[in-house]
């Protein structure tokens, strides 16, 4: 039998009696360390043992130190009943007492005492019903999207600086630098009890920590928390597959390559929004979302920012653009908003030192041609450079298809093609100024050409014609007929 005994938090008035007498009984006692306040005053008592400390000096590897300790612990137990003392209660935070009880073959006995989790409740004065999590540094592989952060977190066996400052460096992930924890050093012990609030980014400053320190997270308030709806699954599954043993394709990508996805992307999404299939939006927009996570993993891979990262500088600019909602501002009408929307971007477009940057014409190059000239005309008609109504717009294509003319007339390439794009243009600053959007209004005539055009399709299967074999006088008949029948 391995008798596995409690030894409490740290004082010896909360030894258990029970667990009291079976240490001084024991004839193979080992403990898994030594340090711990109790082991001082049941030494004095005359207390004869083994420990593992030995081992711990030993290796850095503190879960490979785990697995020596119980295998050895079964080794002793061959020969004669094992009696494994380790701190606080053996259920909590104990990775060599999980290791024994999975073994099936073994006949073990826990004797519990508290745990250092009481003592951390008053010392730090919070009360767990209303939701905490209890994680383990020693055998803690955190992760920024595994972190609930909207309940307080209790991380023990903090056994030191380097611990801590791996520590750090995860919860900042998910937590603001400047945001107040608490360490808690030797809770419950009279002359070493410790408790300091201090930033997240200071706790591993402090040269008394030591393997009696706890660190307390409280949950982060409001808006600041994590989201109901996590990304983390889809991030795993993007962070396996570009793993070492993950997908071939997903681990040869880059921002490069994945260009055209995003693009591919987008305009099925908005093929699902105009087919007003929701089920196909919802599947197009999670191919999308797709795209922003694998390009997030890349960029985490290389040390440049993670999801997390493009979530918060969202969320900022949200509640930035939005001060009529989250902050003092003032707006009733979607002009008012728009206004506002303006005026705070040009301030984000200044540079550290207040200065605006030499042009107001500050768009993606790489938008289709239509939108881009769009964008462009949208931005100098802030400033006044426009025009007063759409009729007034419209007599510039007049120009422009004067001009197209005379260059056609001439027969030079280059003025034909600077001509076409001026008309081109002309036509876009139309429908702006007619509130119209020049992309999808052309869209839908091209739907409109095609499905006209589906009509003389049919027609010829119908008369079991070729296209190429009709003449233009019948398609253009059937061509009238297609309008007339809708």
């Amino acid at each position: 039998m391995i008798r596995i005994v409690g030894l409490g938090p740290g004082v010896i008035g909360q030894l258990p009696l029970e667990n009291h007498k079976i240490l001084q009984e024991a004839d193979n006692l080992w403990l898994r360390t030594e340090q711990h306040p109790v082991v001082k005053e049941l030494i004095s008592q005359g207390l004869h043992f083994n420990s593992f400390d030995k081992m711990y000096d030993k290796t850095d590897d503190f879960s490979e130190l785990y697995t020596r300790i119980a295998e050895e612990i079964k080794k002793q137990n061959e020969e004669r009943n094992v009696t494994y003392a380790v701190p606080g209660h053996p259920l909590v935070a104990e990775e060599t007492v999980r290791l024994l009880m999975r073994d099936s073959d073994l006949n073990v006995q826990v004797f519990p005492a508290m745990s250092c989790l009481d003592s951390i409740f008053s010392a730090v004065g919070i009360d767990p019903v209303e939701g905490l999590i209890i994680e383990d540094a020693l055998r803690l592989n955190l992760n920024y999207s595994h972190l609930d952060t909207t309940r307080g977190t209790v991380v023990l066996q903090v056994y030191n600086q380097t611990i801590c400052s791996d520590l750090k460096l995860t919860l900042m992930d998910a937590y603001p630098d400047e945001f107040k924890v608490c360490l808690i050093r030797g809770a419950g012990i009279p002359n070493l009890e410790k408790v300091e609030w201090l930033p997240l980014y200071q706790i591993d400053r402090r040269a008394w920590v030591d393997y009696l320190t706890a660190l307390f997270i409280p949950p982060l308030p409001g808006a600041a928390r994590a989201a109901k709806v996590p990304l983390d699954s889809l991030t795993e599954i993007m962070e396996v597959l570009r793993s070492e043993n993950g997908c071939p394709w997903d681990k040869s990508q880059s921002h490069q390559s994945l260009k055209r996805y995003v693009i591919e992307e987008a305009y099925e999404v908005v093929e699902a929004i105009d087919s007003q299939d929701m089920y196909k939006l919802c599947e197009e927009l999670g191919d999308l979302l797709l795209q922003v996570v694998f390009h997030a993993q890349i960029a985490q891979e290389q040390d440049n920012f993670n999801i997390k990262d493009v979530i918060d500088v969202v969320v900022s600019k949200m509640v930035r653009r939005h001060p009529h909602v989250f902050g003092k501002g003032h707006a009733e009408t979607p002009d008012q908003v728009k206004e506002t929307w303006e005026e705070i971007k040009e301030l984000e477009r200044m540079d550290n030192n207040g200065k605006k940057p030499e042009s107001i014409i500050n768009v993606p190059l790489v938008l289709p041609s239509l939108m881009l000239a769009e964008k462009v005309q949208a931005i100098v008609s802030r400033v006044g450079f426009d025009w007063k109504e759409p009729q007034a717009a419209f007599a510039k294509i007049k120009e422009e298809v004067l001009e197209l003319e005379d260059a056609l007339a001439e027969g030079k390439v280059e003025a034909i093609q600077e001509e076409m794009g001026d008309f081109l243009f002309a036509t876009v600053n139309v429908a702006r100024l007619l509130e119209l959007n020049p992309e999808e209004v052309l869209k839908q005539a091209v739907d409109k050409f095609i499905g006209r055009f589906h009509y003389i399709e049919s027609k010829s299967r119908q008369t079991n014609t070729l296209l190429k074999d009709l003449s233009l006088i019948q398609m253009e008949e059937w061509w009238q007929e297609s309008k007339i029948n809708g």
